[in-house]
This record gives structure tokens, C-alpha cells and sequence, in this order.
């Protein structure tokens, strides 16, 4: 693994937009004088270490779902902060085994030692055009003769006809929510939309927010009237219970698919960190992490467990103490063995490995010159050397 440096191609902005990447210049703080996407340096890998990291990626969902096993097992609900009443249902929907797409896992990795799992983004992940399309078609401009760790497009694509039969009829929802200004989240939903229908599936988009409720026939429509059977969302399950209609959603289950699945929120909660520990205590690819606290940890991060975006962490490390902000931790933390990211050439990467179903497919990667991933990163690309 090395960083190396490249001329951006010649109007690359346009390129990116046209590509799905129009949310690059909305999204990223405007005082910053890097864009979002940077295509001045990449990352170079060698196969055998993509295979290696593929191999890890795959071995650590299986420890997730085992992970998932376990709190569905011991009822461990009360560790994750997640309401009683939604229990039931999470329960239903994991011994259902309700069908799941997509998630991303954030690794560390040097290059050298194992990569280590920083967290799971296993229910609204992003990153996803980026990924899949853009870094992509840069391959194929820049160096077309070298590979890259990316198969995202067929594996989606696969997935959705493997999970068409078992879908309700009518046409599948795809939504975002108003919340987000940046354009980030509504390109995200387009892209799965635009996956799902190569699949052969019937789609359609709609907002959080305008997603309705029929209190006669006691199910959600859209603003045509017609009965939502499946809702594929980038609007975290822990906002879902929590809306006024939260109740309703979980009773919809099972007569009506979302995607990702309520059992989602057994992973997607940074409560997971410890639980894998206790797991498998002592392996490779983990960090120690703890719920009662630090322990005997000589540096830690504390995360709440449902915090988004780097916002609302405290690291101490070397008698030091630095924080991000954030509303978030009402729920809860993890305290997480603090591993700094490695350096290369003064920026920080974290690896984003996807998962589609339960296999590897595609890496993206996002630098920061901080201790802690957030929306001040740009996103860079990578080429496997041939």
C-alpha cells in the first residue's frame, strides 16, 4: 500500500457531476481549500493484499452476524439503547432473516500489520457513488492497464434480482430524507434506484417525509395513494422507531420489506465494538472495546453509540484530550481502544471495505490530516498494480 501522486484530468469537476458526484462541492465545508474529491494523489495496492483484506472484511461480517446471534440469544437489547418495545421485532425480523443489501465496514490498515475494524456502517452507509462509478471511471481514464477493488455495481445489481422473488409485488420505494441539503443523500438513493432497476425491479422516489400514513387500511403510501410493500431508505432505523409514526413501521414487519432490515440495528450501533470483543477477545482484526468504561486502556476513543459523521468523540490519549462536536451520546458509548490512523504524506486514510449481502466488494477511501474521520475528509482512489 503507497500513496502516489497524479495530474487531475482536465475538468474533472464536470466529469465527476456527470457521474453522480454533483453533491462533492455541497458537502464539504467551504472553507477548506481541498475538495471533497481529490484526485491528485490515489492509493496503490498490491493484489495479494486486497485478497487479504477481502479475506478479513468477509471473516469480520460472519463475526457480526455471529455477534447479531448472540444479542438476539441474551436479549441484550438494554446494551444497545434500543427501546423494549422494538425488541419483538428485531427478533422477528433476524430469525426471519429479512433480506439485506448493503454496508461498510471502516478499517485501519498501514499496509503492513492487520487491518483492524474501526466500526460497522451497516444500515444508511455512504460513500456509494464515489465508490462504485467514480473512482471508476478514473481507473479507466488515468490507468487503464491496473485493476481496482471494485465490483459494487454487479454485486448490487445481483443482489436485488437474488432478492426479487422474495420482494412484495408492486414497485420497490427508494428514499432520502429533506434533512439532508447537501444532495448527498437523494444521489445516493438514485444510484440504488438506478441498480434496482437494472435488476428488472419497478421503482419508485419518494422523500421520508412524504411517505404517508393510511389510517384506514393501516399502511404507508406514497403521494399517489399507492401501499408502500418495500422501502429501501438511507434514514437510520434508530430516527425510525423514534418518528411519531415509529410504532407503525415496526408493526408493518412483516407484511411490508425494508431495506436494509430492522436486525440492521444490531450492527449498526457501535455497541457492536464490545460485543465482538467479548466475542472473540484478542483478535487480529478488533480493538479492545468496552461498554462500563476504559478499563485498563492506556488510550482510548469513547463513541456514543449511535453517532454519525466522527461528531461527538473524546480521544485520550498521552495525557491528551481531544473531542469533535456533536449532539449525540444521550444513548450511550463504547470505549474503543485508541489505534491512530497511519500517516501517509501527512494525511490520514481510513478504508471503507462494502459488504453486498455477505461478500467483499469494493474499497473507497477517505483521508483527513485529523485524529477522526469526518465531513471535513476528502475522498481518494485506488488502483490495484498489475
Amino acid at each position: 500500500m503507497r500513496r502516489e501522486f497524479s495530474d487531475p484530468r482536465p475538468g474533472w469537476e464536470r466529469i465527476v457531476e456527470e457521474q453522480g458526484l454533483a453533491f462533492h462541492r455541497t458537502s464539504h465545508p467551504e472553507h477548506l481549500t481541498r475538495p471533497y474529491w481529490d484526485e491528485s494523489v490515489h492509493y496503490v495496492f498490491e493484489m495479494d493484499e486486497v485478497l487479504a483484506l477481502e479475506e478479513t472484511a468477509e471473516e469480520l461480517h460472519r463475526m457480526c452476524l455471529a455477534a447479531a446471534e448472540h444479542i438476539v440469544a441474551e436479549g441484550r437489547y438494554a446494551d444497545l439503547a434500543i427501546p423494549d418495545w422494538c425488541a419483538p421485532a428485531i427478533e422477528a425480523s433476524w430469525r426471519r432473516r429479512d433480506p439485506h443489501v448493503f454496508g461498510r465496514f471502516d478499517l485501519r490498515y498501514d499496509g503492513t500489520g492487520p487491518a483492524k475494524m474501526l466500526e460497522y456502517n451497516a444500515d444508511t452507509p455512504t460513500s456509494l457513488v464515489e465508490t462504485s462509478i467514480v473512482q471508476w471511471y478514473w481507473l479507466q481514464d488515468r490507468y487503464p492497464g491496473d485493476d481496482q477493488w471494485n465490483s459494487l455495481h454487479e454485486r448490487l445489481v445481483d443482489r436485488w434480482k437474488e432478492i426479487t422473488p422474495d420482494l412484495p409485488t408492486g414497485p420497490v420505494h427508494f428514499a432520502w430524507t429533506d434533512m439532508d441539503e447537501t444532495g448527498e443523500e437523494v444521489m445516493t438513493v438514485a444510484y440504488l434506484q438506478e441498480t434496482a432497476a437494472q435488476a428488472g425491479l419497478r421503482t419508485e422516489a419518494i422523500t421520508m417525509e412524504d411517505v404517508g400514513w393510511d389510517p384506514v387500511n393501516r399502511r404507508f403510501v406514497d403521494l399517489s395513494g399507492r401501499i408502500v410493500r418495500t422501502l429501501c431508505k438511507l434514514y437510520p432505523w434508530e430516527w425510525a422507531v423514534a418518528d411519531e409514526f415509529g410504532p407503525q413501521a415496526v408493526a408493518q414487519q412483516p407484511a411490508m420489506t425494508w431495506i436494509e432490515p430492522m436486525w440492521k440495528m444490531l450492527l449498526s450501533n457501535k455497541a457492536l465494538l464490545a460485543v465482538l470483543w467479548e466475542l472473540y477477545p484478542g483478535h487480529p482484526n478488533l480493538l479492545p472495546a468496552y461498554l462500563d468504561g476504559p478499563r485498563d486502556l492506556r488510550s482510548h476513543i469513547r463513541k456514543p453509540l449511535l453517532g454519525r459523521e466522527g461528531a461527538s468523540m473524546r480521544i485520550v490519549a498521552g495525557g491528551e484530550v481531544a473531542e469533535t462536536g456533536g449532539s449525540y451520546g444521550a444513548e450511550g458509548h463504547v470505549y474503543q481502544e485508541f489505534a491512530a490512523l497511519p500517516e501517509f504524506g501527512g494525511q490520514r486514510p481510513v478504508l471503507g471495505v462494502w459488504i453486498v449481502h455477505d461478500e467483499a466488494a469494493g474499497l473507497g477511501i477517505r483521508e483527513t490530516t485529523g485524529l477522526i474521520t469526518d465531513d471535513t475528509s476528502s475522498f481518494v482512489p485506488h488502483r490495484i498494480a498489475l
